[in-house]
Parts: structure tokens; sequence; C-alpha cells
């Protein structure tokens, strides 16, 4: 059994952090950390745990196995600024704080990001973890594979859809109901935050890597998941294609390759990811769906403590999907 703590348990991320983490059989919460809400009840913020017997607390346990920040960006280096804990701690940081190899070193400290189907033997061995953007999971997991066969030869373009709880609890006038509801819009064309990581990652595996990623982010009038569609022109057959996909993920319990029709019914409310692989006309065309509160974001950050643990890498996170 480990002791977890959280830090900035408010928001969506947070709340299912705390619902997975609630129902893992090898974790026990020992504090919930929040200045604002010290000594209300879980279920007064996250009403879908009101039945939890659990309060947020502004005192902190130094001690604890696994420290999870789910603070905003630009917060996580200034809240571990000024608060110290055990050298055991395991840190796992949910924002982009750390995510970029110019920031993973800090104080003493060294993130590893935690994309797992990159990089699982290096992430196993680490101390503190950089858990990766939403968008970011759903187009690197459709182009990794490319990317180690050293097959990222043409321009890739990406477009990809995110629900409302992609931009945080805090209202703004891109996410009350009134102006999201049957609304679809293009924010930061080719410059969304999540690019540098992706190329990071990319490069990692193919050095050589020069192409462009044009990447469209768009907002969605729902409230959870990812669509990505990512193409590019290719020489390899679908056959091929499919093979080498299904080869790359054989051992990733949360990936499925398929070359039926994919979407997002299929992975909401679970940590899965769905890969279609076509080809047409010359081009490969990757749609890839997640949630993006679980597989981009908690759900992920649970796999990457179970892998820092010795946990089986699914426990804890074996979620039905919500079709109905």
């Amino acid at each position: 059994m480990i002791t977890i703590g959280i830090i900035g348990s408010s928001g969506y991320v947070a709340g299912e952090l705390i619902r997975c983490l609630l129902q893992h059989p090898n974790v026990k919460i020992d504090f919930l950390y929040s200045h604002s809400q010290a000594g209300e009840a879980i279920g007064k913020v996250h009403q879908d745990l009101a039945n939890v017997a659990l309060k947020y607390t502004d005192t902190i346990n130094s001690e604890i196995d696994v420290l999870f920040l789910c603070l905003g960006h630009g917060n996580s280096k200034k809240f571990l600024e000024k608060h110290s804990f055990s050298l055991t701690t395991k840190i796992i940081d949910l924002s982009n704080d750390f995510r970029l190899e110019k920031d993973a070193v800090f104080q003493n400290k060294k993130f590893v990001y935690g994309l797992i189907e990159a990089q699982k033997e290096i992430i196993q061995k680490a101390d503190c973890i950089a858990n990766p953007g939403c968008f970011a999971t759903a187009i690197q997991l459709a182009l990794l594979p490319l990317a180690e066969a050293k097959h990222l030869k043409e321009e890739v373009h990406v477009h990809a859809l995110t629900g409302s709880t992609g931009a945080g609890q805090s209202l703004t006038e891109t996410s009350h109901f009134s102006w999201r509801n049957q609304n679809i819009s293009i924010y930061k064309a080719f410059q969304h935050q999540h690019l540098g990581e992706i190329h990071e990652t990319l490069k990692s595996l193919q050095n050589d890597w020069q192409t462009p990623l044009n990447f469209l982010p768009l907002r969605g009038d729902f409230t959870r998941g990812i669509f990505a569609s990512v193409y590019m022109k290719t020489d390899l057959d679908e056959a091929a294609l499919l093979q080498l996909y299904k080869t790359y993920y054989k051992e990733a319990p949360f990936v499925f390759v398929t070359d039926a029709v994919v979407h997002l019914k299929q992975v909401v409310n679970t940590n899965n990811a769905f890969l279609q692989i076509q080809k047409v006309e010359g081009k490969v065309l990757i749609t890839s769906v997640i949630d993006n509160l679980l597989k981009g974001a908690a759900g992920q950050a649970i796999q990457n403590m179970n892998l820092l643990f010795g946990f089986p890498e699914t426990m804890g996170l074996q979620f039905k999907a919500n079709y109905f």
C-alpha cells in the first residue's frame, strides 16, 4: 500500500484522479491539499464524490510515497520552490512545467517525460514524471510507430477536436454553455503549446525528422474526449501500416489498433486509445481517439505511478466506456 497526496485537487483532472485512486487496490489517499477549501468535504467541490468521506486540508505530509501536482501551468515550479518532500517521494506533475528538455531538471530533481508508449523502461527507473499533455498524447500515439520506423518523411497534418473539459474548470468566454453548445472553432492554429513536447519525442525516435507538423486544434461542443485525424503521404500500403502499428503496440495494454471505424464513445471514461489506420490515395490516415481527462491526463498519471512502483500497468484503470 502506497500513500498519495494531491495538490490542486479541485479541478476536472484532479476529480478524475481522485475517482480512480479511490478504487485502486494498492493506494491510500493521505491528503487533498487546498487553502481555500480546507476542512470542507470533498463532495462540496466534486459532487460526484459526495458519498466519499474525505476532506480537504491545508497541511502537507512530506513523507508520502507519491505527490500528484494538479496545478495550473507555471504553478508546479512555484509550489516545489516553497515545499520540500522526502527523497523517496515520487512526483508526478500534470502541468506543462517540466515536459520539455530545457525544463526537465529542477532543483535536484530530474523529470522524465511520461509517455509510456515511447519510453516505458526509462519511466520505470524515474523519480519524477512530467505527465504528457492531452492533445500531445493523442497525436504522438498516432505517430510513434512511423517515427520509430523512420517513416516520417512527408509533411504531417493534424486536425484534432477536444471537449470543453480540456479548457479546465474556470469559466471563460469559450467554455460556458451558451457559447460552446452547438458550436465549433479553431484556436492556436499551428502554435499550440503541446507542439514542443511532440517534436522532442518524435525527434528522439527519428533524429533526422525535419518535415513540418501542421496542427489545427478545435474546440468541440461536447464535454470530454479528443478526436484527432493525422495524415501524410506514404509509400507503405495499408497492410504494412497495420502490421507496423500492431507490432509497435503489441505490449501496450491501453492502445488498440484497427482498420475499423473508431469513435469517441469507445474511449470516454476509459484509459484506452483507439487508432484506426487507413491508406487513401497515397496517404495514411490515422484516427486517434482518447478521453482527455483519463488517457490524456489522470489515467495516464496513474499508469505512470503503476510503473514506478512495479504494479501491473492496468491496475485501477480498467473501466468500461460510456456508450449510453
